[in-house]
């Protein structure tokens, strides 16, 4: 069935994640194979085996971290059972991508990362916007100093409540006891990875983390200033009451500035002495085609990937001190 040479993938929770931005990444990358999913209801897990092709399904996550023709392991469920999953894979000695956030605490998050760092497994952290080609543009912007010598980073994200806020409808990604930050978690976290991804790690952080709206249990307005190791400072404010859906990044130098959007496509804006500068770079349909394929080069020996257990732990301490270690 299985070409032997290739790494054989194991998906635990094929949810909508893996429909669309992450799945198909792991069928498409040359070298690698899907050949087994798992979800807790059989079958969901049976009909998304069925709609992309993979040849094993489980409810029993186990039974696929266990089984002899997988290789490595990806880790798609929500960030409560990240931690359960995650040392299991550790202990069968398997090769770990785990979605982002790592955990919901950095406690958490550093039991990880001491288990697969003891058994000397290879652990990546789905932050896949460290390998998409936008940003890569703006990292080689800062390193050829386009615009100076940074000083400072500034980053909005605003969204309306919606739909589902408003009704009251169980949603994990507000539920405090699985995503203490709510949105701030599930998409603050990409963000703030970046930025450090981009200016180096951060060395001190400081928030404010409120429930403005009382629609649901976890946080939904977050401000935050920060201190990277380098000087840079930072400043963030993420608020899921607002009146309209905005994104905006501000790198500043002393000599210009880079603007963009961590989430919105819209052009990467490089103003400096030379003028202004639009770049248009779209992201690819399967989103994490870049991160999965420098998987694949990192196991194989060929490059460092950006986004590794340790700078996933870096970056759930960022998260836990901005919201206080709640």
């Amino acid at each position: 069935m299985s070409n032997s040479k290739n790494m054989r993938w194991g998906i635990i929770g094929c949810g909508k994640v893996t429909e669309v931005k992450s799945g198909p990444a792991y069928q498409k990358t040359v070298g690698f194979e899907l050949v087994a999913v798992m979800r807790r209801t059989k079958e969901l897990a049976a009909d998304y085996a069925k709609r992309h092709h993979v040849a094993y399904h489980y409810s029993d996550a186990d039974a696929l971290i266990n089984h002899p023709e997988i290789d490595a392991i990806y880790i798609a469920t929500p960030p409560d059972t990240h931690k359960y999953y995650a040392l299991k894979v550790a202990e069968a000695g398997k090769p770990c991508c785990i979605e982002k956030p790592m955990a919901p605490t950095y406690a958490d998050s550093l039991e990880i990362y001491r288990r697969f760092a003891e058994k000397q497994v290879p652990l990546f952290i789905a932050y896949y916007r460290r390998s998409l080609p936008r940003f890569e543009q703006v990292r080689q912007w800062l390193i050829a100093e386009e615009i100076g010598k940074v000083r400072h980073v500034r980053w909005h994200l605003g969204k309306p409540a919606s739909e589902i806020d408003k009704s009251g409808v169980y949603n994990w990604r507000t539920d405090a006891a699985i995503a203490p930050g709510g949105y701030f978690d599930d998409l603050a976290s990409h963000g703030l990875d970046l930025l450090v991804h981009l200016l180096g790690e951060i060395k001190m952080a400081k928030g404010i983390a409120q429930n403005q709206q009382g629609l649901y249990s976890a946080k939904d307005a977050v401000t935050a200033c920060w201190l990277h190791d380098n000087g840079v400072t930072g400043e963030g404010s993420w608020n899921f009451g607002a009146n309209d859906h905005r994104d905006t990044v501000e790198i500043i130098g002393n000599q210009g500035i880079i603007r963009f959007g961590v989430f919105h496509e819209k052009p990467l804006v490089l103003e400096n002495a030379f003028g202004n500068k639009n770049v248009e770079i779209p992201n690819p349909k399967h989103i994490q085609e870049y991160h999965v394929e420098a998987i694949k080069n990192h196991l194989n020996g060929r490059s460092v990937h950006p986004s590794l257990g340790s700078s996933g732990l870096h970056t759930s301490w960022v998260m836990d001190q901005i919201l206080g270690g709640s």
